[in-house]
């Protein structure tokens, strides 16, 4: 098996996201639109008139594109869902992620490639025969062995199961990010307590939060060791990912579309790595617990060495609310110019402090992410060591930025006491 055989597919929430996982090596990308998806309230999601710009980035950069289209439907939204698909099928979206029967019905009523969301619950062979009469891409349920999903993968090859387009039914399956605890992320718990589905893409994620446990009977506090009994640590499979690419799947998918661009261009860019390393006999133990430290630089909740693929026992809680990456980034200003011929970026400090020697980032939608150390700079055209609010700063960049290009300080996050510099 060649690497070209696994699709490493990224998540993408702002056109700072799509640049980003473009650059940082990803085959495939998956975006949502309008409030039709499961991160309809949590990521930046495109509007129906991005659709054609975001077709033509990819096609440009020879990646693939799919419209996540995933939430279950309601009858008032037939149009706005069947406007999506007409949308998607004329601009050349290679295919939509889907869960709802009359999304797999009308988008195959004209002509629309479908992939099988992991909202399907996908967990047996007879199920991905089901489905195959409707795509050509499965994406199992969350909660499978790779053991399960081993004997699944053999059988769609041994009893010649294919999708619509004639072609053996290809599987698909979560590589890193958030989990939920709820199976394959079907839960009530935002619904009865806020009226706001996460089967509608609207989750206010308040299992995330802590809890205590206090008996109603006798009012006495039960003592448990971790608040946070309802939030898990993020998958992360890097340490396994040799067993996973020899299980037989043939899509790798990142989680987060409501993750920001930093965290798709490094989590991206490890499993791209990781991905090749295997492939040219370089997948090691010192490369694992490298990429593993790249990994915590961005946002995650502690990582779920293993997950539901390795049988791990349950239990692996997040123990702390929100990130615990052991880097923060900080906006500090704007690109008011670059000068391509010198390769010089002009900024305007808006807030906190800049010093030799840190690092930094340059996001924007066209841009996507740059990161670059700070060697050298000029502050109101005269040599300097640092930067402060209100100073105009020109620094060398290599790589072509833009102007209203964002700029951030990268910086080890302070384990106690207040956050910022």
């Amino acid at each position: 098996m060649k690497s070209d055989n696994i699709e490493l597919m990224a998540p993408a929430g702002s056109f700072e996201s799509l640049i980003s996982a473009i650059k940082a090596g990803a085959d495939s990308v998956y975006f949502g639109v309008s409030n039709l998806n499961m991160r309809a309230s949590g990521a930046n999601n495109f509007t129906l008139n991005d659709i054609k710009k975001v077709v033509n980035i990819c096609k440009k950069n020879n990646i693939k594109c799919y419209l996540t289209l995933n939430t279950i439907i309601y009858d008032n939204d037939f149009k706005l869902m069947k406007k999506i698909c007409d949308s998607a099928k004329r601009t050349g979206v290679d295919a939509i992620i889907a869960n709802d029967s009359s999304v797999l019905q009308y988008a195959r009523s004209i002509g629309l490639n479908l992939h099988i969301s992991t909202q399907a619950n996908i967990s047996n062979i007879e199920a991905v025969k089901f489905y195959s009469k409707y795509a050509d891409v499965i994406v199992l349920a969350r909660e499978l062995t790779l053991d399960q999903i081993r004997k699944i993968c053999f059988e769609i090859k041994n009893q010649k199961i294919k999708g619509p387009s004639g072609s053996i039914v290809k599987i698909e399956i979560f590589a890193h990010g958030a989990l939920c605890v709820s199976i394959a992320g079907k839960c009530y718990m935002s619904l009865a307590t806020f009226n706001a589905s996460a089967n509608r893409g609207v989750c206010v994620q308040n299992c995330r939060r802590a809890y205590r446990l206090i008996d109603d009977e006798t009012g006495d506090e039960l003592k448990v060791e971790n608040k946070y009994i309802m939030s898990p640590k993020d998958l992360c499979t890097i340490r396994f990912l040799d067993k996973i690419l020899n299980s037989g799947i043939s899509v790798l998918k990142i989680e987060g579309r409501a993750r920001k661009e930093d965290y798709v261009y490094t989590v991206v860019k490890v499993y791209r790595e990781a991905i090749d390393s295997y492939f040219n006999n370089s997948y090691t133990l010192n490369r694992i617990k490298k990429w593993e430290q790249e990994l915590s630089k961005v946002y995650n909740r502690g990582f779920w060495h293993g997950g539901y693929y390795l049988g791990k026992k349950l239990g692996e809680w997040a123990g702390s609310f929100g990130s615990q990456a052991v880097n923060e980034r900080f906006f500090i200003g704007n690109v008011t110019n670059y000068f391509s011929k010198k390769k010089i970026g002009l900024f305007f400090i808006t807030a906190n402090f800049l010093k030799i020697g840190d690092k930094i980032q340059i996001t924007g939608p066209t841009t996507g992410i740059v990161e670059a150390k700070v060697d050298n700079m000029f502050v109101n055209d005269k040599p300097a060591t640092i930067a402060n609010k209100g100073d105009m700063i020109t620094i060398p960049i290599q790589e072509k930025i833009r102007k209203k290009d964002k700029l951030y300080l990268i910086r080890e996050r302070v384990k106690s006491g207040p956050k910022g510099i």
